[in-house]
């Protein structure tokens, strides 16, 4: 299978990142995350192998402290100090990987994006294609000099519920859901407590597995516009991608920038703010 062409702006190959590691200006992120209930403990894997020089970008921390909804984007002021102390510096070519191969790691990538930051990338098929590729690990303690981070907010590529609503209303942009077709539809319950089944009336669904390929690895172009056109989505128009609590809506908003798309973006709150609260609620069908 042919490998997508490295972009050092989205997504890069194993062998791509390889062929830097131990550059000074190069900055490698784990961005693993695990939907609850998983028993998977992100930190204890990276603590036990990683990229060597690898830090630990822990999507639940480096998030809004004044919010009740899970890991929303956090303050310019909280990113700053967070990636300041994992060693980036203005300017440096941030990586980022999760566990799972293309799951959150695109969601680090667009927190970076949202405060400015355009030298950063996903790597294509993540940790499980590195290891799988014989490439090394290393474990144990991972030290970082201190960086420092000034942070240019990018608010366009950010949505609230009202940006939701008020697009649904006028048709301004299309709503995206990239979860399974299962939770889409309200057929089985939200993995969160609490939260209603089903899903934004007048969005579409595009589960984010739709957009990789069956080894983990992001589709080419040609397969790329064919899932957005399968799920009904005008690449002419405005996007907004949701999910369940804006984690895969970023694997939407990564293949979308490949595709050059660059009116896009993502529900914050997603699923974990509207499924809770008193607002319409769709199942089965749009």
């Amino acid at each position: 299978m042919a490998r997508n062409p490295d972009d050092p702006q989205t997504l890069v190959s194993t062998g791509w990142l390889s062929d830097r590691l131990g550059d000074p200006d190069l900055l490698v992120l784990d961005g693993s995350w695990h939907l609850p209930g998983s028993g998977r403990d992100p930190a204890a894997d990276f603590a036990a192998a990683r990229i060597p020089g690898a830090r630990f970008f822990d999507i639940d921390a480096i998030a809004d402290p004044g919010s009740d909804l899970p890991h929303m984007a956090p303050p310019p002021a909280v990113f700053a100090r967070a990636v300041s102390a994992l060693g980036y510096r203005d300017g440096m070519q941030v990586v980022v990987y999760d566990g799972s191969g293309l799951f959150s790691a695109p969601r680090v990538r667009w927190t970076f994006r949202l405060m400015g930051v355009s030298r950063v990338a996903v790597l294509d098929g993540g940790f499980p294609r590195w290891r799988a590729e014989g490439r090394p690990v290393e474990g144990g303690e991972a030290a970082a000099p201190a960086g420092s981070a000034t942070p240019r907010p990018n608010p366009a590529i950010l949505a609230d519920r009202a940006r939701v609503a008020r697009a649904l209303a006028t048709g301004a942009a299309q709503v995206v859901d990239a979860r399974p077709a299962a939770r889409f539809a309200g057929a089985v319950p939200e993995p969160r407590p609490g939260l209603r089944a089903g899903h934004i009336p007048g969005s579409v669904n595009l589960p984010f597995a739709q957009v990789l390929d069956p080894d983990g690895t992001m589709k080419d172009e040609a397969g790329l516009r064919a899932a957005f056109a399968a799920a009904g989505v005008d690449l002419g128009r405005p996007v907004i991608a949701t999910c369940g609590s804006g984690m895969t809506a970023a694997v939407l908003a990564l293949a979308l920038d490949r595709l050059g798309h660059r009116d896009h973006a993502l529900y914050d709150g997603s699923w974990a703010e509207w499924g809770r609260g008193d607002g319409p609620v769709a199942t089965t069908g749009g």
